[in-house]
């Protein structure tokens, strides 16, 4: 496959799962901001420190204010990781690569634009934002969907699915990374009911609460959750799922091209990790410093795929 395909297809997928994540992250700051007594703006600072964007808000903002946040995050274009921006991105890259996707696939993506474009065209009022996020997941997860049910099951799939996971991964440490901080009371006290409101919050931020309560109960408490969303091999957006997937289709590569590059080695490497951790030795280790490592590790993975598979070139 020509780098260029292969690079077209990794953005593809990799955007319109960070238009999902972003959504839920909006819902999810919205959600937790209701819950708290303090500063809610605090909160706001926080969702945009998770999604990567509080710099270049800062550079165009005076302060931090909930409307102007959801503004930025849901359809501005001077933000590249807008809901609105990164979906655009995906469309774009998948006409660079029509000819490798399904009529279905191709379908799914330019509606989920064309629809995404007409109910972001103005800002979105408060009333309407819950439909509006709900929407957006509908349309990514559609896009999915036909990926699932049409694609072969070949090295353009393969690229998909990487990219896919590379940025669930992300985005699932950065949210355990930044809301721990957030809610590090509770993790050391019995924990108040504002405290499981918002912990569970961080659930929803992921579509792990029916998971989680499906496993551990209606008890809340941040050492199950750290266990289910960094180790647990079932639930799909946990970091042990995302960099079994990696490997996989990594794996997979390596047989269609019948060369092992550098980056399955990281991968190898990354998912052992998981497999030789439980959550007490996470915790001892430090839970910041342990996500920061995975974190640039998977930047290093991200960075070694698009050399290996010569994206640029």
């Amino acid at each position: 496959m020509l780098g260029k395909t292969a690079n077209g297809l990794f953005w593809m997928y990799r955007s319109l799962e960070r238009a999902e994540n972003t959504s839920r992250l909006i819902e999810t700051g919205q959600r937790i901001a209701l819950t708290r007594t303090g500063d809610a703006d605090d909160e706001w600072r926080s969702i945009m420190q998770t999604a990567g964007v509080e710099f270049s808000y800062n550079l165009s903002h005076d302060e931090v204010a909930k409307d102007q946040v959801i503004d930025w995050m849901l359809r501005s274009k001077d933000n590249p990781s807008s809901v609105l921006s990164t979906i655009a991105a995906a469309r774009q890259n998948a006409r660079m690569v029509r000819t490798a996707l399904t009529m279905e696939v191709w379908e799914a993506v330019n509606a989920c634009y064309m629809a995404t474009k007409e109910d972001l065209a103005r800002k979105v009022s408060e009333r309407d934002l819950p439909a509006v996020l709900k929407n957006i997941r509908q349309r990514t997860a559609l896009v999915r969907g036909t990926t699932h049910g049409t694609m072969l099951r070949n090295d353009l799939y393969d690229f998909a699915r990487i990219g896919t996971f590379l940025e669930r991964a992300d985005n699932t440490a950065r949210i355990l990374d930044v809301k721990y901080y957030v809610l590090l009371p509770s993790v050391f006290a019995v924990g108040g009911t504002v405290d499981n409101v918002q912990w569970e919050l961080i659930l929803r931020a992921v579509s792990a609460r029916g998971g989680y309560r499906t496993v551990y109960g209606s008890t809340i408490n941040s050492r199950d959750i750290a266990q289910f969303l960094i180790l647990d091999k079932r639930m799909p957006r946990s970091l042990n799922f995302c960099v079994s997937k990696l490997r996989d289709n990594l794996g997979y590569l390596a047989q269609d091209y019948g060369s092992k590059l550098p980056s399955l080695d990281i991968a190898d490497r990354l998912a052992q990790r998981f497999s030789i951790h439980d959550v007490d030795e996470i915790f001892d280790f430090g839970l910041h410093e342990y996500i920061q490592s995975v974190l640039s590790s998977l930047g290093e993975l991200s960075g070694q795929i698009e050399e290996d598979y010569r994206f640029y070139v």
